[in-house]
């Protein structure tokens, strides 16, 4: 039984990505995706780091959430723009 607490940090140590906090902050604010763009579609990860997150969503496993606002954080451009948009 996997015992790691599902946040954000230990989200990023499990994709092998730098887990600091403003290692995270500075990933997030340069990644931005396309809203059309799912998180487990991203170019910018490697094909695993990308099944791990399709897998642990669709699977609905203890990481879901944290994916789900991964993919959340990376859309936040995407969102504010068709806001802006739409004023």
């Amino acid at each position: 039984m996997d015992t790691t607490e599902s946040n954000m940090t230990n989200l990023f140590l499990q994709l092998g990505l730098p887990a600091e906090k403003h290692e995270i902050a500075d990933f997030i604010r340069s990644h931005q995706l396309p809203e059309d763009v799912r998180v487990s579609e991203a170019d910018f990860l490697s094909d695993s780091q990308r099944q791990f997150l399709r897998e642990e969503w669709v699977e609905d496993a203890d990481w879901a959430i944290i994916v789900d606002e991964f993919n959340e954080a990376l859309h936040a451009d995407a969102v504010t723009a068709r806001v802006q948009a739409s004023s």
